[in-house]
């Protein structure tokens, strides 16, 4: 199984950007596909999750309203669109992809999203 996330780079507060993570290697028609976070001295967070097919959504307090997941399902393709970006968003963000029974199993490698003032 490859997540390959991508997308991250440096922007200026208040910016956008979009990450992708693309999903291969099996079929991921019963995972849940989520975005995480972690920034310099703190743990991993929880920023989104999606259903494969596409009906659940969850998105983490700190980022409703600014930041939206979505699947291309024909592309086996996650995305995390940031808008209204602030500094306190600067981290690497991971995407991921699990089952309910075993949680998050596979990871990506990362992409860094840098967020100036």
């Amino acid at each position: 199984v490859q997540l390959q996330a991508s997308g991250g780079g440096l922007v200026q507060a208040g910016g956008s950007l979009r990450l992708s993570c693309a999903a291969s290697g099996r079929t991921f028609s019963t995972f849940r596909m989520g975005w995480f976070r972690q920034a310099p001295g703190k743990e991993r967070a929880f920023v989104a999750s999606i259903t494969w097919r596409g009906g659940n959504t969850y998105h983490a307090d700190s980022v409703k309203g600014r930041f939206t997941i979505s699947i291309d399902n024909t592309k086996n393709t996650v995305y995390l669109q940031m808008n209204s970006l602030k500094p306190e968003d600067t981290a690497i963000y991971y995407c991921a992809a699990g089952t309910q029974e075993l949680g998050y199993q596979y990871w990506g490698q990362g992409t860094q999203v840098t967020v100036s003032s």
